[in-house]
């Protein structure tokens, strides 16, 4: 089976039990999820998990919904109207915009519950893996430099480009490559750089877009960072230099590929991933 099927097969059979609760909020949920995105993070999990010899493929399915959900959990708060107040994701409306603020707010909650439901359900089959996991995927959800300190940056007059940057985005993908390490048995810890690397790349990647692409090429509003007054790379170095920056990240990031028997697939996965951060269009023109 390959990694996509995976990973949206182990999304619906989480999403499953929501419907017999409230409908417009297992409804909203489901929004949050579905149609998927690239699922960057949860890919990274299982990729890691197989360079690493996985032996408990439930685990590292676990580890790689749960990420995935956590993120989706953060893109409906992000898109709240105390944030972002944004009105399309992916290309389509919001879950604020489609079921109100209100559903939007309890959907994410229930996504980030949902999350680690699913991550204890699945590392039943290895009970000795779970703490290492939970350790690792709690750290990249809440303070002090998790997803949720990363939105709490926003809030602040003078925030600190590179602890935002690492917090915002960083966490959850160090969490995929130290989860996707911990899921098949293998140290965690030599893992979190390459993580660390990507995600500061994706946020990188990111700002660029946010300050060059159109709507259409993203699927979402743009111009955002420049609005809210929030972090840019654009804003701190210049596009040439939030560019060249974002070539030394991948670059370090496959450098920090540990020794392991599917390194060398691992290190064309990242080359690959690296080169498709920028939407083309906007790739070009800034070329």
């Amino acid at each position: 089976m390959d990694i996509m099927t995976r990973i949206e097969r182990r999304l619906a059979a989480a999403l499953a039990p929501a419907d017999d609760g409230p409908p417009l909020l297992a409804a909203a949920m489901r929004h949050a999820v579905f149609p998927r995105g690239a699922r960057l993070r949860p890919r990274l999990c299982l990729a890691v998990a197989a360079a690493c010899a996985e032996d408990a493929p439930a685990v590292a399915d676990a580890a790689a919904a749960a990420i995935e959900l956590l993120h989706c959990a953060s893109l409906v708060h992000d898109d709240l109207p105390c944030f972002d107040d944004a009105a399309t994701r992916r290309g389509r409306p919001t879950v604020q915009c489609a079921f109100g603020a209100p559903l939007a707010v309890l959907a994410g909650d229930a996504l980030i519950v949902l999350a680690f439901q699913v991550l204890g359900e699945g590392a039943a089959r290895r009970p000795q893996r779970l703490p290492t996991l939970l350790a690792i995927i709690t750290a990249a959800t809440g303070a002090p430099a998790g997803i949720a300190a990363g939105q709490a940056w926003e809030c602040e007059k003078q925030p600190d480009l590179g602890r935002y940057q690492r917090a915002k985005t960083g966490a959850l993908f160090a969490a995929a490559t130290l989860a996707g390490a911990a899921a098949a048995g293998a140290p965690a810890e030599p893992w979190r750089a390459l993580g660390e690397r990507l995600g500061e790349a994706y946020q990188v990647a990111d700002d660029i877009a946010d300050a060059m692409a159109t709507p259409e090429t993203l699927g979402k509003p743009v111009g955002q960072d420049a609005a809210l007054g929030r972090p840019n790379a654009v804003a701190a170095f210049g596009l040439e230099g939030a560019l060249s920056h974002l070539d030394a990240l991948a670059e370090a990031a496959v450098a920090a590929i540990p020794p392991c028997r599917g390194a060398a697939a691992l290190r064309a996965l990242t080359l690959q991933e690296s080169r498709r951060l920028l939407p083309i269009g906007l790739t070009r023109r800034v070329a």
